[in-house]
């Protein structure tokens, strides 16, 4: 019997290609409040908003916090949420062989609707899907994926993680669990020290390859 027992996505840059346009984005607001900064939007990729905050937007940027927050909700509702090349025939396939599946996300609920508004078949595609008002702790701590494990009652070694970013990376990492990178938002020699093994994208993937892993 295989040990490969569930697949546990981030969202953005592993199920949706969205990368570039969060790039687009946080280019507007680094610019504004940051312009001492040049390319300060490619160091804050894959953090949550509140490390981006506490980082980046504290002290006398504090009051900017709540206006970039409101921008970024109207922003997230008028964006294109394309998967990332063969995801969804990947998930289908997984979920046809009996392995359960998990979106484990730092988005919060006001995001994921907009998710679901653009997508209605999205929550078909997962056995749960768990957002930032599940965790009490952000990547790269492991919180977030030893409680989807647990929340499916399975082992860390029995689930493999798909991330793109590097605390994401980290996270699955101290999970203990098996984790495959995808190279969407960093190159792959860059996430390639963090990973089990680097993808483009599901085009190639199979579940002998992530079996193979375990």
């Amino acid at each position: 019997m295989s040990k490969f027992k569930a697949a546990l996505f981030d969202l953005d840059g592993v199920v949706f290609d969205t990368e570039p346009q969060y790039t687009f984005f946080w280019g507007k607001q680094c610019r504004e409040f940051h312009p001492e900064r040049p390319g300060l939007e490619k160091d804050i990729k894959g953090q949550t908003l509140t490390q981006i905050f506490n980082k980046y937007f504290c002290g006398d940027l504090e009051a900017a916090q709540q206006l970039i927050t409101n921008r970024l909700n109207a922003f997230e509702q008028e964006m294109l949420f394309d998967y990332v090349t063969d995801f969804d025939n990947f998930v289908s396939l997984l979920r046809e062989n009996g392995i359960k599946t998990a979106v484990v996300t730092s988005s919060n609920n006001v995001k994921m609707q907009s998710v679901y508004a653009k997508h209605p078949e999205f929550k078909g595609l997962f056995d749960a899907i768990l957002t930032s008002e599940n965790f009490t702790q952000s990547k790269p701590h492991p919180d977030c994926y030893l409680t989807a494990s647990k929340l499916f009652e399975l082992e860390p070694k029995d689930c493999i993680v798909f991330e793109d970013s590097f605390n994401g990376l980290k996270s699955g990492r101290a999970a203990g669990m098996k984790v495959i990178g995808l190279s969407t938002t960093n190159t792959p020699e860059a996430i390639k020290p963090y990973s089990d093994m680097v993808i483009a994208d599901y085009s190639k993937l199979s579940i002998e390859t992530c079996e193979s892993l375990l």
